[in-house]
């Protein structure tokens, strides 16, 4: 969607390179959001884990930085803004903006 309209970006392959635990709170913090907010609980991890979703906030962390697939994704990041990509069209949302 974003290479139809000729829109430069840097894809991470968030199993390859996951998200430092600095670098989810940054974001967490761009989206205006909480970690709880992003954590994917349908995920097989969250079940292995035993969690419940109400981990505080550092274990939340924690937790993401360890799973990456627990994080919800894609995650679109643009200056100090950062938007959910879900659905995608949220990308494109974000780029427009900083028009």
């Amino acid at each position: 969607m974003l290479e139809k309209r000729g829109i430069a970006f840097r894809y991470r392959d968030y199993k390859k390179e996951p998200l430092s635990e600095a670098e989810i709170r940054s974001t967490v913090r761009r989206l205006g959001v909480t970690p709880e907010e992003v954590l994917r609980r349908r995920d097989r991890a969250f079940r292995q884990l035993g969690m419940t979703g109400e981990e505080s906030e550092e274990r939340l962390i924690e937790l993401l930085a360890e799973h990456p697939t627990l994080l919800q994704r894609p995650i679109g990041v643009l200056g100090d803004r950062a938007v959910l990509g879900r659905p995608p069209e949220k990308l494109l949302e974000l780029v427009d903006s900083a028009d």
